[in-house]
Formats: structure tokens, C-alpha cells, sequence
């Protein structure tokens, strides 16, 4: 950054740091200590789609090498396109066993990343539940390198649960690179797990 940047208050933004997610698993611990939310098993990597023959192969070696694992229990990871047409990429796995959905979330941002496509890769989210049912995302926003918590209310509409979203925020804080910016808590209506 030179000069004239610092003069004109600009930044560089963030390079993204995958390995941030695998900060996942103690922060759920955390998380279930402090707000009684545990893993769904369920999480997803949204991606704006693009078209063309060479994002279409590596989508196909992302979902080849995930579908390949001997261990996955229960269906093969899904495709999926929400009603904004983002892509997402989802990945299912025991409740118990969030280490491998989060190699899972990572493998997939890595091959996406490593084909050329980073700069489509918007966010990757795991999915927690509370014993009330509530709902709750760990959202990765992968251009800023930090993570958000998601909650929407129950009962439909879009409606978020702010007031646990800054709980979370708070208890999170030690564990995870949480966004600062309030304004970069976007809602991920329709989200897979959610």
C-alpha cells in the first residue's frame, strides 16, 4: 500500500484464509456451551454459477472427488440453485463428525479456488441447531476472511434473530474472525440447511 492509499484511506482487502474453517469445530464447542446449539451435519458453499466448459469440469471434479469418499453416510453431495441463481454446493454428513464436513467446505472452496474460480465463491456455511429447534448458520464470507452468524426466525417469512446473531457474535469472539461490519451480515435466505 502506498502513499496516496493511506492519504485517501483506502485498504487492501483481505486475502481470503481458508484454513479458518477449520477453527469450526472448536467454535462449536463454544457454541454449544454457551447457547445450547449443536451441528446439523449439513453444510454448503455458494458460488455465483458461471458458464462455460472449463467452471462446468471443475464443479464436476469438486463433486467427483466429495461423492467419492467411502465414509460419507447418507446421500452424495447436492447441487442446488437458489431463487437469487447462486449455486450451492451441499454436503451432508453425521451431526457428530463436523471435522470432515468442514474438509468437505474446505476441499470444495480449495478446487474452486485453485481451478481460477475464487473470485466466484461468495460464502460457505455449516448449519447448528438448538434443542428449541431454532436455526443458526456459521457463515464464511470467503473475499473478507471472516465469519457471521445467521439466524432466521422460525415460522418462515425472512425474519433474522438479531438479538442471538450479536449473542453468538459475542461468544464467538475468541474463536472464530468474526465480521466487524454489521453491514456484511447479509441474509442467506433459502440457504441448505437453514
Amino acid at each position: 500500500m502506498g502513499l496516496l492509499d493511506i492519504l485517501l484511506g483506502r485498504s487492501r482487502p483481505v486475502a481470503p484464509d481458508l484454513d479458518q474453517l477449520f477453527a469450526l469445530p472448536s467454535a462449536a464447542i463454544t457454541l454449544q456451551a454457551a447457547a445450547g446449539f449443536t451441528p446439523t451435519g449439513t453444510g454448503a458453499v455458494c458460488f455465483a454459477t458461471v458458464e462455460g466448459a472449463a467452471f462446468a469440469e471443475a464443479h464436476k471434479e469438486v463433486q467427483e472427488l466429495l461423492d467419492a469418499d467411502a465414509e460419507r453416510d447418507g446421500p452424495p453431495v447436492e447441487v442446488s440453485r437458489d431463487e437469487y441463481g447462486y449455486s450451492w454446493l451441499v454436503s451432508r454428513r453425521a451431526p457428530d463428525d463436523l471435522p470432515a464436513l468442514v474438509s468437505d467446505l474446505h476441499a470444495v472452496n480449495s478446487a474452486l479456488e485453485g481451478s481460477g474460480f475464487g473470485p466466484q465463491l461468495l460464502c460457505s456455511v455449516a448449519s447448528f441447531q438448538g434443542a428449541d429447534q431454532r436455526r443458526l448458520g456459521l457463515v464464511y464470507l470467503y473475499k473478507r476472511g471472516t465469519f457471521y452468524p445467521f439466524a432466521p426466525l422460525a415460522g418462515g417469512g425472512q425474519q433474522r434473530n438479531n438479538a442471538l446473531e450479536l449473542q453468538i457474535k459475542a461468544a464467538l469472539a475468541d474463536d472464530l474472525r468474526i465480521e466487524q461490519d454489521l453491514s456484511r451480515w447479509f441474509p442467506i435466505w433459502g440457504a441448505p440447511g437453514l
